[in-house]
């Protein structure tokens, strides 16, 4: 898998591209801003993009604005933006877009390696990765939504908050002492509540996080 990286921390740079090339990705290149960046992205068309949200000049949003650039210009290229800290309003900015392959993840995630890379591969493979404190916040924002996702029992706003995370209906079923069979029915139910037809269950699920996400984003304006 081909991994660009922008960081302009060079401890933090250098570390996760050992890090990323120890897992099997190759890294073709590396910014420390986000206008190196966009250039090495047009230029090499990765498999997928990893940004910082902070970058020079200004260390504020460059990153994220960097990468909705990426988004606009060819959705198809999955990305993975790292935080410091929740930003609620970068996150509703980011997958306001109704596309699938973005992750949203806090830097502290990096030293679980392998959890870390099983989201960068999620990703990339069309999904949703989404830090587990930043969905405490969604969720929290979610249920006082109008509308499909304000609708959602309390439980199953807890599925789809796993959902969001990435995980699977087994892991789901551990996290919350349900069985498999019941957590399919939660999710059959969310689907239901969220008008998403009958389709490939990885897509779907996919569509229902974005539904929840479009909901936050839109308590936001």
């Amino acid at each position: 898998m081909r991994v660009i990286i922008g960081e302009d921390e060079v401890l933090l740079r250098e570390g996760l591209r050992h890090l990323l090339t120890d897992e099997g990705f190759e890294v073709v290149a590396v910014a420390g801003d986000a206008e190196s960046l966009l250039r090495e992205v047009a230029l090499l068309d990765p498999d997928l993009v990893i940004t910082d949200i902070r970058m020079p000049p200004t260390h504020t949003d460059e990153g994220l604005l960097a990468a909705l650039r990426i988004r606009e210009s060819d959705p198809a290229i999955p990305v993975v933006v790292l935080s410091q800290y929740v930003q609620r309003r970068y996150a509703t900015e980011l997958f306001a877009q109704n596309i699938g392959a973005f992750g949203y993840l806090l830097k502290q995630r990096i030293a679980d390696v392998t959890p870390f890379t099983a989201d960068l591969r999620r990703v990339a493979a069309g999904g949703t990765a989404l830090d587990p404190e930043v969905v405490s916040v969604l969720v929290a924002r979610a249920s006082r939504a109008s509308g499909a996702v304000g609708s959602l029992t309390p439980r199953q706003l807890e599925v789809l908050s796993l959902m969001a995370q990435g995980r699977s209906n087994a892991r789901i079923a551990s996290q919350l002492f349900l069985t498999e069979k019941a957590v399919v029915q939660h999710t059959s139910n969310i689907y239901t509540a969220l008008g998403l037809p009958p389709d490939a269950d990885d897509h779907r699920r996919v569509l229902a996080v974005i539904r929840f996400l479009a909901s936050v984003a839109d308590e936001d304006r």
